[in-house]
């Protein structure tokens, strides 16, 4: 791990840092020591959204790393363009080999729930417990299911179009707030956030990786053969102890999709939901979202 010239993060707290795994360099930020909890962001979204987890964790005895995900700058674009769930896990396995040698707790919302759930199923030896917020595990087949859930999800069939990073770049990247709005609602969020996200979105090739994590992982032909067997196994049982948190307002995916979830667990699934929280409510709701973390880790 290479944290030399590490600064302390302008927004709080924060270190920063790179570590080189999956032969990619990913940039982080962390606070605390202690047993690792490795905090994965989803879209569209960035690593200072988990503050509010990173502090209370902090306090409590944890050490918390949260990277850029793949693609997403000052992290590397993969050198192979790969951006399939598959991909994410090796992501993960990696990072945690390259930043604990004991187990690790696993927090991830959206797409980064979605990595923390392949690598909790691909190498639970390395997971000692799991958090995820806003995608539950198995919610693929509402899409094929559920028209409500097919109306949510309607930006990722237009970020199947050619023209998609043209829509979603235009007017500042207006699109990214309008997604916010409509999966967080009535949600006032921190105008510095939407700054950040939008300065990292207008960074060359950060866009056109964002929405390369549907088109890829959507789209069989965009997957690689190699990663077969990761992608094959996405939705095996996760034989770790797994928390799961949702409110109950999510515009993106609809709190209906967690209904029988339980049952690709084999050890113990807690399941929270909260009743104001829309997608973002580890940061609408952090109070809240932080009470059920703590207690579930101190279990």
């Amino acid at each position: 791990m290479n944290t030399a010239g590490s600064e302390i993060h302008r927004d709080c707290n924060f270190k920063t840092g790179t570590v080189e795994a999956n032969g990619m360099n990913f940039s982080f930020i962390e606070m605390g020591r202690g047993r690792l909890v490795l905090a994965l962001h989803g879209f569209p979204d960035l690593p200072r959204t988990f503050r509010h987890q990173m502090t209370e964790l902090a306090a409590a005895g944890f050490r918390v790393v949260a990277p850029w995900m793949r693609g997403y700058f000052p992290t590397d674009a993969p050198p192979d363009g790969r951006y399939e769930s598959a991909a994410l896990v090796q992501d993960v396995l990696a990072l945690i080999d390259a930043l604990s040698q004991e187990p690790v707790v696993l927090l991830g919302h959206d797409w980064g729930a979605q990595a923390a759930y392949g690598a909790a199923i691909m190498a639970p030896e390395k997971v000692a417990k799991l958090i995820t917020i806003a995608v539950p595990l198995g919610m693929s087949r509402f899409f094929i299911t559920s028209p409500e859930q097919q109306r949510r999800s309607w930006y990722m069939f237009l970020f199947q179009m050619a023209f998609a990073e043209t829509a979603v770049a235009h007017n500042d990247c207006a699109f990214l707030e309008r997604l916010w709005q409509d999966w967080s609602p009535g949600w006032q969020y921190p105008p510095e956030d939407m700054a950040a996200l939008k300065a990292t979105f207008q960074k060359p090739g950060v866009l056109q990786a964002a929405l390369n994590y549907y088109r890829h992982t959507l789209n069989p032909a965009n997957h690689n053969p190699e990663l077969a067997y990761i992608q094959a196994h996405m939705a095996d049982p996760v034989n770790v102890p797994a928390l799961y948190i949702h409110g109950a307002k999510d515009g993106c995916i609809g709190v209906e999709t967690i209904v029988g979830m339980e049952r690709a667990f084999t050890k113990r699934l807690e399941k929270r939901i909260v009743p104001d929280g829309g997608h973002f409510v580890h940061q609408e709701k952090p109070d809240m979202v932080n009470g059920f973390i703590m207690e579930f880790l101190w279990e």
